[in-house]
């Protein structure tokens, strides 16, 4: 097998797997019920599928052409932006109480602080010797 028949299954198997996510993507948008379930569906495509779809390009640009770098530009600024933008629509639909509310946590004074229980403190002073 040359290159050339080894690029094209590649670029046949990334294009695949990209359009399928993009389509189990586009029927996870229309089917899901909220926006918080909702919210799931395009931050998938965006990062699996349209990341495919540009590593095919790059493949193929690479097998027959010259090559593109510019696809790794578009794949990092969507890697970048998608969970961002998640987060904050996710922000948004909790602060307008779009949707349930996660429950509150209990009160803790240690958790993430440098406070120590009572209980683990001879387990956490060092040892003076």
């Amino acid at each position: 097998m040359t290159a050339e028949i080894i690029g094209i299954y590649a670029v046949t198997l990334a294009l695949l797997v990209g359009a399928g996510f993009a389509l189990v993507g586009a029927i996870g948008l229309v089917r899901f019920n909220d926006s918080m379930t909702r919210m799931h569906a395009p931050t998938k495509v965006g990062t699996v599928g349209i990341g495919s779809l540009l590593l095919a390009s790059m493949i193929h640009s690479y097998t027959f052409g010259d090559g593109s770098m510019h696809e790794v530009l578009i794949m990092a600024f969507l890697f970048v932006t998608a969970p961002i933008s998640a987060n904050f629509i996710a922000k948004v639909n909790i602060h307008k109480r779009a949707c349930d509310t996660p429950p509150t946590p209990p009160r803790d004074d240690t958790w993430s602080t440098l406070s120590v229980p009572e209980a683990d403190r001879e387990i956490a002073e060092p040892k003076q010797g």
